[in-house]
């Protein structure tokens, strides 16, 4: 996967001030005090320059945490959509937490193939996970307006490998993953069940922490991560998951290996499955764990992240940039 390239800040500022039309679809502009992302010709109120961000594509938005905008439609700005596409996303617009399965979609009298290959054509992701990024923006709605029920300070992490969503409590560092991942509610619920703090959205001297050594990492300048951690789990997963922190820079380890390593041979099924429960991507570094062949297996933030961080940890991709929302 590539990574979309935009216009400068610069221009991009002039686009949207101007409400320029010609750059819709060039890039899309999120406005944190809404929470919503709209094209740069949105006739809305211009929001203040530090209340924007900018992203290359519909899905970088959508997993940064914004819903569209109801009043210029970005998502419309691709293609003009066929009526049963408007159906679709009115149906989702009406209840944006609520989850729509294949049998929902028949009952519709839509296809699942059809909307998966015109989401994926057109908004590069498929409905299902365009849904799972809407519920993912209702929920951070919920943050931002003070109605979550846990205690946990949350921000966003600009990456080259993609948004990242970031919690730190008191302890360390809880919480950190792609905010595409299909995990990604489920890890929030753990959270949940694990934490009895409230969540929310700021500034914390751990995420801070985390933002800077991220970049550094991205840089090829760090291979060990410094920032408190908080992983609570079952006794199993904390083996697991203290014995990834083991595994050098720049190395793999099979399955078998880590089964070896917290002394429960054979058991790489239940390792396998304790690996894929980590909540704090990269810092604890179960993309080092690979199939016993060498190859990459499975990952859940996508095997295209896999392979780049591999190849930064193994000198084999460029410096790369960083930037804390």
């Amino acid at each position: 996967m590539q990574l979309a390239t935009m216009p400068s800040q610069r221009e991009m500022e002039i686009a949207y001030q101007r409400g320029d039309a010609s750059y819709d679809g060039i890039f899309f502009l999120g406005v944190r005090t809404t929470g919503v992302f709209c094209r740069p010709s949105c006739p809305a109120r211009k929001p203040l320059p530090q209340n924007v961000e900018y992203f290359a594509s519909v899905h970088d938005a959508l997993f940064a945490g914004y819903r569209p905008c109801l009043r210029c439609r970005p998502l419309e700005v691709a293609s003009c959509h066929p009526e049963w596409v408007r159906q679709l996303l009115d149906e989702v617009n009406r209840a944006p937490t609520r989850r729509i399965r294949d049998a929902d979609l028949r009952r519709l009298g839509i296809a699942p193939e059809r909307a998966r290959r015109h989401f994926q054509r057109h908004y590069g992701m498929t409905f299902h996970a365009y849904a799972r990024g809407r519920r993912l923006g209702e929920a951070l709605t919920q943050i931002r307006d003070g109605k979550s029920l846990t205690n946990i300070t949350v921000s966003w992490i600009e990456s080259p490998a993609g948004p990242l969503v970031a919690g730190a409590t008191s302890e360390g560092i809880c919480l950190l993953e792609f905010t595409d991942r299909r995990m990604l509610e489920t890890q929030f619920d753990t959270l949940r069940a694990r934490f009895t703090r409230a969540i929310l959205p700021g500034k914390h001297e751990y995420l801070r922490q985390l933002a800077k050594e991220l970049g550094e990492y991205f840089s090829g300048a760090r291979r060990r991560f410094d920032v408190p951690l908080a992983y609570p789990g079952t006794p199993f997963q904390v083996r697991v998951w203290g014995a990834l922190l083991t595994i050098p820079y720049g190395e793999t380890w099979s399955y078998a290996d880590l089964a070896e390593k917290i002394g429960a041979p054979g058991a790489h099924r239940a390792v396998g499955h304790a690996n894929g429960q980590n909540r704090v991507a990269i810092v604890i570094p179960c993309h080092r764990v690979v199939n016993q062949s060498g190859k990459l297996g499975g990952y859940g933030g996508g095997l295209w992240r896999k392979q780049l961080l591999l190849d930064i940890e193994r000198g084999q991709a460029g410096p790369r940039p960083i930037s804390e929302s």
